[in-house]
């Protein structure tokens, strides 16, 4: 199966991927809910024993790319518990402002519990949203990054596009997400230790079930090219990626 066949498409009769399972476009959303419900207060600590600690190092590198400056608005768009909203709140400062936005209030709420332990209130928000119909005014936002949401939604292409008319001419967009690792050998590799997540995650969280969705989820998200040919398709210009840890991850990069 191609990587173009591997899109997510909601008007083909009326079905969608959930993992490797085929299921109604009506259902996935309700169905993802349920998985980020099940994973929300063990999520940070999921993180570091699947990534081995390497997500610290990619978030601060996406941001860097972000360009974000003081007085800017930025959306963190399936921003959940709150990683990047901590770490763009001190680069836009007192006189710009943060929207911490997520579809599942589980994730939400642990997102916003931790910002209100660091004492950051004065610069962001929270609302929750679905990243198809986003519900803010066009061209509200200098930046907008989305990091490991993308995949999970139903319509990526109707995403993208609510994305690219919400962000202000010139700003920029960022596509944090699980990629395609370019060395076979890494790929073969990278497999092999992601079988493992749903062990470890019935061993922390006790939700084995979650973490093989989230496994599958990677392996059916579309590759690098395809991801910044549906950006370009959305309207964004001078796409590009950067393939991080040999393109397990990959940041993707588009204008307005």
């Amino acid at each position: 199966m191609s990587d173009n066949q591997h899109q997510d498409n909601p008007n083909q009769d009326d079905t969608t991927h959930f993992g490797y399972e085929t299921v109604s476009t009506r259902d996935k959303a309700q169905r993802v809910g349920q998985v980020f419900h099940s994973v929300a207060n063990r999520y940070d600590a999921m993180n570091d024993l699947i990534s081995m600690g390497t997500h610290r190092v990619i978030k601060r590198f996406t941001v860097e790319l972000s360009g974000v400056r003081a007085g800017q608005t930025v959306l963190d768009l399936a921003g959940g518990t709150g990683d990047f909203s901590m770490r763009f709140s001190p680069l836009v400062g007192d006189s710009g402002h943060i929207v911490l936005a997520d579809i599942n209030d589980s994730m939400l709420k642990v997102g916003r519990d931790r910002l209100i332990d660091k004492g950051i209130t004065g610069n962001v928000s929270i609302a929750q949203v679905n990243a198809e119909q986003l519900p803010f005014a066009d061209e509200s936002f200098d930046c907008i990054c989305i990091a490991y949401g993308l995949r999970n939604v139903t319509d990526k292409d109707a995403a993208l596009r609510s994305m690219y008319a919400t962000l202000k001419p010139g700003g920029r967009a960022l596509v944090l997400e699980f990629s395609k690792p370019v060395n076979p050998l890494l790929g073969k590799a990278y497999d092999a230790w992601s079988t493992l997540w749903p062990v470890a995650g019935k061993a922390v969280t006790g939700d084995a079930d979650s973490y093989r969705y989230l496994v599958e989820s990677i392996r059916m998200h579309p590759d690098q090219e395809t991801l910044r040919d549906m950006m370009q398709d959305a309207g964004f210009r001078d796409c590009k990626y950067h393939n991080l840890l040999g393109g397990i991850s990959a940041v993707h990069v588009g204008y307005k």
